[in-house]
């Protein structure tokens, strides 16, 4: 079995309707994964040789090891 030594981010929904957007890596950024999460709902993710982006859309906080970053509440 092969371990992917990656980054990880958290994401806790402040609002029903939370989206998590994974974007590919490589010539052209796609979509590859999506979730949605409802207000209190957290989701682990994972940076690895297929993702190299997260996308959120929505009211949440994101945990990263850089510090907490909250969406605008607007």
């Amino acid at each position: 079995m092969e371990y992917v030594q990656a980054d990880y981010i958290v994401v806790k929904a402040k609002e029903n309707g939370v989206q998590v957007i994974g974007l590919t890596r490589g010539q052209d950024t796609r979509f590859h994964h999506a979730e949605k999460l409802d207000k209190g709902e957290v989701m682990i993710a994972q940076f690895t040789e297929h993702t190299s982006a997260i996308k959120i859309r929505g009211k949440a906080k994101v945990l990263t090891k850089h510090g907490v970053v909250e969406t605008d509440e607007d």
